[in-house]
């Protein structure tokens, strides 16, 4: 996406006024904060433009253990089903710092309600406490429980799908590669503008710097916290688009479960997703790519507010049902 001379012409109406609300009110930046402080405001504020969750039968905890002797809180909803469900398990956003299932809970419910699926939501543990890779860990171990006890679960251990957002939308798609190179079939990595590159450089990492919600000081404060050396960055299981393995090669793609990637016009991010849809697409991988005009990063939580967080819910919920029907 090349540089634009006014970015902020690119913005809707709504998703301009919501911005200039949010300057207006004067809370600290979240770079500005302690991490605790951070979650905390990340908290308070999430449900805020979101919309009233969905009313559920089936609202379940859950606790799913790790490789370390961990246990991470999850949460389980569902439609009414005599049959076994197919299910999502998703990865909340905020650059692997900040957010919880609680923060995403209206969004994983609404999904649950349109796709007719479960979603299963998972606390992975989170920086400057646990940095890079334990997040990843914690992912594919979520995906390994599930598999295990979906059963259990009355869930369809042939239909599992890998969704999140942002960090969250990272996490997916490195769990995507992993259980290809498992041999774990999945049907469908289901990601909202997520970050794949491993350093922030490209022309809508310049364009959106500032003043778009997402800043370049709210990147570098979470990755600060993440990283724990400048090597990370070149790590596939950070930046699954240019980072390499152990090895020093980059990841191949080719036969990744297939991908519908949701971004926003108006987001650092949003180059770095387009690259990683094409190189999906050029391993022979089907991907569907939707980018939404005039919003910004974080924007399917805004459902209130921007009629384009719901189109986004419907895009994708559309996906998940066309994926767990060919499953």
């Amino acid at each position: 996406m090349s540089h634009h001379l006014n970015p902020r012409a690119l913005l809707t109406p709504a998703m301009r006024g919501l911005l200039d609300r949010i300057a207006r009110a004067g809370h600290p930046p979240m770079h500005a904060l302690t991490p605790a402080q951070a979650k905390l405001a990340y908290e308070a504020g999430a449900g805020v433009l979101d919309i009233p969750p969905h009313k559920l039968p089936r609202a379940e905890n859950l606790r799913i253990a790790t490789r370390d002797g961990a246990e991470l809180s999850a949460r389980l909803w569902a439609p009414a089903s005599e049959q076994p469900l197919p299910v999502l398990l998703y990865f909340h956003g905020g650059g692997f710092t900040v957010g919880s299932v609680a923060s995403h809970e209206p969004l994983c419910r609404h999904l649950a309600h349109l796709a007719h699926c479960a979603v299963i939501s998972v606390d992975y543990r989170l920086a400057p406490e646990h940095r890079f890779p334990t997040a990843v860990h914690d992912a594919w171990d979520s995906l390994a429980w599930v598999r295990q006890h979906a059963t259990d679960l009355r869930l369809d251990p042939a239909r599992i799908a890998l969704g999140g957002d942002s960090a969250g939308g990272t996490l997916a798609a490195v769990t995507a590669i992993s259980a290809r190179d498992a041999g774990w079939p999945l049907s469908l990595q289901l990601l909202f503008y997520p970050g794949t590159a491993g350093h922030q450089d490209s022309a809508t990492h310049k364009t959106f710097a500032h003043g778009f919600l997402l800043e370049e000081s709210h990147i570098s404060y979470f990755f600060g916290h993440y990283l724990r050396t400048p090597a990370d960055r070149d790590d596939w299981r950070f930046a699954p688009l240019d980072g390499v393995d152990d090895s020093g090669h980059a990841r191949e793609l080719d036969g990744v479960v297939p991908a519908w990637i949701g971004l926003a016009e108006c987001d650092p991010l949003t180059d770095e997703g387009v690259m990683y849809a094409d190189r999906l697409r050029l391993a022979g991988v089907a991907t569907d790519l939707e980018i939404y005009r005039g919003v910004v990063h974080g924007f399917i939580q805004f459902g209130r507010a921007i009629p384009e967080a719901l189109t986004a819910h419907n895009d994708a919920q559309r996906a998940l049902r066309q994926a767990f029907t060919a499953a």
